[in-house]
């Protein structure tokens, strides 16, 4: 079956010919287009007289303006689309080329014929007589409030202040009757009242979006603070109960220590040995052997930075000053980097400098801690360097809880 239209492949429009395609292709740089037996219609808005040339145009127009009544004053059965070009007939007195062929002249296009009254009204609202000539044009020439609801939904078009061309030989159909002065100021009146409404409702939109988003992104900044500090309250009970265990060890070795004197005293003045049933029983063997049956799993990079502190003040526990000086270095420079990562002066350290082997560098453990921190030896072993992109918060937070532990706990060290 013949196409009785042209459907523009690129917005959907329907051409009744393919004098309208070329128009159409001419004003918008559409090329894509491709027979339709879908009829072009004429129904016009009753409520606005937005002329529309197709159903999906006038449901698409009721769901923008609410507007159902629509007018079919379609005026010509559909005829089918003949796609051939037009042939221009041969006048012998036309004037020839050189080549003996007859010269093609493009058709003249002049700015469109509207009705001046509506076009003089609308320049008087402000609208430009290349947007108002455009609007008048594309909405049919039919009445003022079309033109405008044309305006309002085209505003944002690239060519909307572009004057419209047309063919010269093209007629408009008679315009509707012009309005009263009175009926104008309505008119527009209203318009701009439709349009502050319209403004206000996306506004109104926007800003429930908005505060929806406000929303979400508070709930997920409170999710992640509440995350946050359940780790940091579940660190602190886990240093809290490794600090018990510390010292609870050190109380038992100062009463072994204590018990041992004490039989030591009773020897020298020869009284016989305290009756071991008498003293505190010795833990049950069979925990003993359930402990030693416990599978031994490696240790923590926190477990080791306690064995080294812990190692460095046994081998100077006659020294409480020097160890504690080295303490409070060691947690200097941990510090340091944990607040500034990206100086480098924090994260470079030379062996040779003679404060830092009297404070840490000649003391036992004081440089393997600093590489548990991810510290290296560089340049020959000359600088403890630590890179960029080797920095650690979570080891130099563990290195900073071990220190604090070690110099404010008077058992630290001593098993």
């Amino acid at each position: 079956m013949a196409g009785v239209s042209l459907k523009c492949g690129d917005c959907g429009a329907l051409l009744k010919s393919v004098e309208e395609a070329q128009e159409h292709a001419e004003l918008t740089s559409h090329s894509n287009f491709s027979e339709s037996t879908e009829a072009v219609l004429n129904l016009v808005c009753s409520a606005c007289g937005k002329p529309c040339r197709s159903k999906t145009e006038t449901d698409l127009h009721t769901k923008r303006t609410g507007h159902t009544e629509f007018v079919d004053k379609t005026e010509e059965a559909t005829k089918p689309i003949n796609l051939e070009a037009p042939k221009v007939p041969m006048d012998v007195d036309e004037p020839t080329s050189s080549g003996g062929q007859p010269e093609v002249c493009c058709e003249e296009m002049v700015a469109p014929e509207v009705d001046a009254k509506l076009l003089e009204e609308l320049e008087g609202m402000g609208f430009p007589k290349a947007r108002a000539t455009r609007a008048l044009h594309f909405s049919g020439n039919t009445s003022l409030e079309a033109a405008v609801n044309w305006v309002v939904e085209h505003g944002k078009d690239p060519d909307v202040d572009e004057m419209p061309l047309v063919p010269a030989n093209t007629k408009l159909e008679a315009p509707k009757p012009a309005l009263t002065p009175e009926e104008v100021k309505q008119k527009a009146a209203e318009l701009r009242e439709r349009a502050r409404k319209k403004k206000e409702e996306e506004e109104r939109r926007m800003e429930r979006e908005r505060e929806k988003e406000r929303i979400r992104v508070g709930k997920e900044l409170l999710e992640a603070k509440r995350i946050e500090e359940d780790n940091e309250r579940k660190r602190i009970m886990a240093l809290r109960k490794a600090e018990k265990e510390e010292e609870r060890r050190a109380r038992e070795k100062i009463r072994q220590k204590l018990e041992e004197d004490k039989a030591e005293r009773r020897r020298k003045l020869g009284l016989p040995p305290e009756d071991p049933a008498t003293s505190k029983p010795a833990a049950p063997a069979p925990v003993e052997e359930k402990k030693s049956s416990l599978p031994i799993r490696p240790a923590t990079k926190a477990e080791q930075m306690r064995e080294c502190l812990r190692s460095l003040k046994q081998a100077h526990k006659d020294d409480d000053a020097k160890v504690k000086r080295a303490f409070q270095t060691l947690l200097t420079y941990i510090g340091n980097v944990a607040k500034t990562p990206s100086e480098e002066k924090f994260r470079k350290i030379r062996l040779s400098n003679q404060t830092f082997q009297d404070r840490v560098g000649a003391l036992e453990g004081g440089i393997r801690f600093l590489e548990l921190c991810g510290f290296e030896k560089i340049e020959a072993g000359e600088f403890l360097f630590l890179a960029r992109e080797k920095v650690e918060m979570s080891v130099l937070n563990s290195a900073g809880s071990e220190l604090n532990s070690a110099i404010n706990n008077p058992f630290f060290g001593v098993l």
